[in-house]
């Protein structure tokens, strides 16, 4: 087997070779024992046919699906959904827009701060603009 190929065809060539040597010796196997190996595949086998069939009409009659038994539908399930979707959104949208008011206000407060301390500072605001009073703010400290 090559380690480049997905699992699955790794899994199902392995599901193969074990068919295959199981399928071998099967004819070595007593009669009776091949009989009831033969009725315990028959039995999984109507097993795994037999649900698909069942659920169908149980999840028709239990309200799985818009249609009750009679073909009539069910009252409000639709209308239910919709509003139900529409709040969501709604909600989705209005925390969103929170969200940007909220940001957008705290850089507001966060320009006004840098303001409030270059009005209260002792230099002037010439100084902030010289490149090398920035060099003499990392250096000087």
């Amino acid at each position: 087997m090559n380690s480049r190929e997905p699992s699955d065809i790794r899994e199902r060539r392995l599901a193969i070779q074990v068919r295959t040597a199981l399928e071998a010796s099967a004819g070595e196997l007593p009669p009776r024992v091949q009989q009831r190996l033969a009725a315990a595949r028959q039995a999984a086998l109507a097993r795994r046919k037999a649900p698909a069939a069942a659920v169908l009409p149980r999840l028709a009659s239990a309200g799985g699906g818009h249609q009750s038994g009679s073909g009539a539908r069910q009252p409000g399930g639709d209308w239910f959904r919709r509003l139900g979707l529409v709040w969501t959104l709604l909600a989705l949208v209005a925390g969103l827009a929170g969200i940007y008011e909220w940001h957008e206000q705290q850089q507001v407060e966060e320009l006004a701060d840098v303001d409030e301390a270059m009005l209260l500072d002792e230099l002037p605001p010439a100084a902030y603009a010289d490149s090398g009073f920035h060099v003499f703010l990392k250096h000087g400290e």
